[in-house]
């Protein structure tokens, strides 16, 4: 009989760490090969992991609520003959992925937090700190020497983001005792609460980076005052993380966004012709995400540098196009499920594609599969009523297209016979990208072909 030890899997891209929400066995229990033993969660999806291995469960690890890194172990199953019989035949076969992927996730971790996090890993020792941890340093000024001092509660004293924000919530006090080095710059330390202008001062710089990042104001420490009959509502889990990425994507990458209005005729007169008979015949309804991202890819191709990753001081140029398409989820927060390889589906497999990742969406059934690997993102703010939005670039991408509502509007159309004005379908499309790689040029103009591509759609097409 032998141990095997359940790690906490890979959720999906720059994710380095998940909450155990609840144990679906207890020690003691036999578990079967692929059954699932506890349920986590990320900032993105909730998930089950199952065992790739039969066996008896001898001991958790951790306990529900806590924090866990990706690839620690989680839990040590006893396998062997006497308590896996009835899954031989699975615990048999080779089982590489979960364990093989363990052994490169460090690795990965450890790239993300080099060249996405605004503070760098420390030169010596070797306590490993989170994107997220390093993420919430960087905007609350903490030097890396003040945060090598903060206790740790994680796995090998690591810091957990609990540890980070209890230290913050505390004013700091280890800031004043820390002395600057010649490698970490000194902080800038609030001594009591003040309503002077907050101070300035520039944020650590990572290796190999060319120029500094952008200066981070201190945060005042003084609460909003309530009033009579406010209600104070506490964010729930996914929500906080949520509002990490969000502050994280705005500090890494500088916003810009580029407008056009397109005419969309052709395109709502085509789906209008087409749109009971599909239904009928596919028992799918028809919507117009599947021709945006049919025509964002068109035009993917002809501006291939729009599909892009920043890597430290690399491009990396993608192969796939994987669209990620914003769905609300039952709680009312947002979640980014990717079709992959979209390139490579008609029409018709966008539609099956689309409304299947929706449906899953609603039903709170996505698996981590289903929201990695994304390389681009549409998000839909036509379908609140908004003629346009400027949505925030999903990291590591380096773009992102918001689609308006489509309305009537009177436009002057050129015919033959001279200029007139006519009843048209309009609608504007909204890009925002990471002007660190994709300048004004590249970025207007892929705008300018993804509203070609709609504006030229073929009213007599066959679907």
């Amino acid at each position: 009989m032998s141990d095997f030890q359940l790690v906490m899997p890979k959720m999906g891209e720059s994710i380095a760490e998940a909450t155990i929400i609840k144990w679906l066995k207890n020690e003691g229990d036999v578990i079967k090969a692929d059954e699932s033993v506890l349920e986590i969660a990320t900032d993105k999806v909730d998930s089950e992991v199952p065992t790739p291995k039969g066996g008896t469960l001898i001991k958790k690890l951790y306990n529900e609520g806590d924090l866990v890194a990706v690839g620690q172990p989680i839990a040590l199953i006893a396998t062997g003959a006497a308590t896996t019989t009835t899954a031989a035949p699975v615990a048999e076969t080779p089982q590489p992925k979960v364990e093989e992927a363990a052994a490169v996730i460090e690795q990965e971790i450890v790239q993300v937090a080099t060249h996405v996090s605004p503070v760098s890993q420390p030169s010596q020792g070797n306590r490993f700190y989170s994107p997220l941890v390093l993420n919430i340093a960087k905007g609350e000024n903490v030097s890396m020497s003040e945060l090598e001092n903060i206790p740790g509660t994680g796995n090998e004293g690591r810091v957990t983001k609990r540890d980070i924000m209890a230290y913050l919530k505390a004013g700091r006090p280890q800031a004043v005792a820390i002395k600057p080095t010649e490698s970490t710059p000194a902080p800038v330390v609030q001594e009591t609460k003040t309503t002077a202008a907050p101070v300035q001062t520039p944020a650590p710089v990572l290796e190999n980076k060319p120029a500094p990042q952008a200066p981070a104001a201190v945060k005042s420490e003084s609460k909003i005052a309530l009033m009579p009959g406010d209600e104070i509502i506490e964010m729930d889990r996914m929500r906080k993380l949520i509002a990490d990425h969000m502050v994280m994507s705005k500090h890494v990458s500088p916003h810009v966004t580029s407008f056009v209005e397109a005419d969309v005729t052709n395109l709502v007169l085509w789906r209008e012709k087409h749109k009971s008979s599909f239904e009928k015949r596919e028992g799918e309804k028809i919507t117009f995400t599947p021709c945006f991202i049919e025509a964002v890819v068109k035009a993917v191709k002809d501006y291939p540098l729009i599909n892009i990753s920043v890597d430290g001081n690399n491009i990396v140029k993608r192969k796939a196009i994987n669209i990620g398409m914003a769905a609300a989820l039952p709680t009312g927060n947002l979640i980014v499920p990717v079709i992959k390889n979209a390139d490579t589906l008609n029409l018709v497999g966008l539609t099956k594609s689309v409304n299947g990742l929706a449906n899953k969406a609603r039903q709170n059934k996505l698996a981590p599969d289903d929201i990695q690997g994304g390389t681009f993102t549409i998000t839909n703010v036509g379908g609140f009523g908004n003629v346009m939005g400027t949505p925030i670039i999903n990291q590591p991408q380096v773009a992102i297209l918001a689609t308006g509502t489509i309305k009537k509007k009177p436009a002057v159309m050129e015919t033959e016979y001279g200029d007139t004005i006519a009843i048209r379908h309009m609608m504007f499309l909204s890009l925002s990208y990471d002007h660190r790689v994709v300048d004004g040029s590249l970025g207007g103009s892929f705008l300018r072909r993804v509203a070609d591509y709609l504006e030229q759609w073929d009213v007599n097409r066959e679907i």
